[in-house]
């Protein structure tokens, strides 16, 4: 069986891409395979480490991820993918395009909270302030990450998004999912991304969408790629 690689996102668990993307990658006939983050300040390399390795062990079809983790696989496809015979990418929540800047600092600030009052108080105001399934999710996945969650967190918040010539040299088609309502993962990244690659197509959500179930995010990215594919011979589609 073909399977997926998808990454995790800063902070988040391979447990969460699994939730979030096996339903519909099984459904379409694919196996998922999901690498957990390694934490601390080598998150970044690491991840892109896990792409390739997998292609070594694995018949890979797509490459993808989740937030950091959609930033690390367009980038990884942009100069691989052709070599490693990838038949697309899912991207789900961008959250910047090349250098990090204001939503990137969430990162950071959030590495400095928990630093002050401990994860378990940071999520409790997370839940309190926020939307209520994501402070789950985070408090489920943080204490995966033990002392090492400020680092990695700082870790995200530096590292760059694909920039606007990676994007346009990626060559397979890509599927982006987004939130029309998270300041974390603006729309906005999600539309300047399927703008500047060659093939994409874009899907949107709601945080709400996703309070009852993770699937529907990664059944969101996979129509877009679908969508992509079937209009590959018509030249970039939204």
């Amino acid at each position: 069986m073909r399977v997926a690689v998808l990454l995790a996102g800063s902070g988040s668990s391979a447990d969460f891409v699994r939730r979030a993307f096996g339903a519909a990658l099984a459904g379409a006939g694919y196996g998922l395979v999901a690498p957990e983050p390694v934490p601390g300040p080598s998150l970044v390399p690491a991840a892109f480490a896990a792409l390739d390795d997998a292609v070594r062990r694995e018949d890979v079809a797509l490459v993808g991820g989740v937030s950091l983790g959609a930033h690390v696989a367009v980038r990884w496809a942009a100069d691989r993918s052709a070599a490693a015979g990838i038949a697309g990418v899912l991207a789900a929540l961008p959250a910047w395009t090349g250098p990090p800047g204001t939503v990137a600092a969430a990162s950071e600030r959030a590495a400095a909270e928990v630093e002050r009052v401990g994860a378990e108080a940071a999520v409790a105001r997370a839940r309190a302030a926020g939307v209520r399934w994501v402070a789950d999710e985070l408090a489920a996945a943080w204490p995966r990450y033990g002392d090492a969650l400020p680092a990695t967190l700082r870790a995200a918040a530096a590292a760059p998004g694909p920039d606007p010539a990676e994007l346009a040299r990626t060559p397979v088609p890509v599927g982006i999912a987004a939130f029309r309502d998270d300041p974390l993962h603006p729309a906005g990244v999600a539309a300047e991304w399927a703008t500047l690659l060659p093939l994409a197509a874009v899907e949107e959500l709601t945080l709400a969408d996703l309070a009852a179930d993770r699937a529907p995010l990664g059944a969101a990215a996979l129509r877009a790629w679908s969508r992509a594919v079937r209009q590959r011979g018509a030249g970039p589609c939204r």
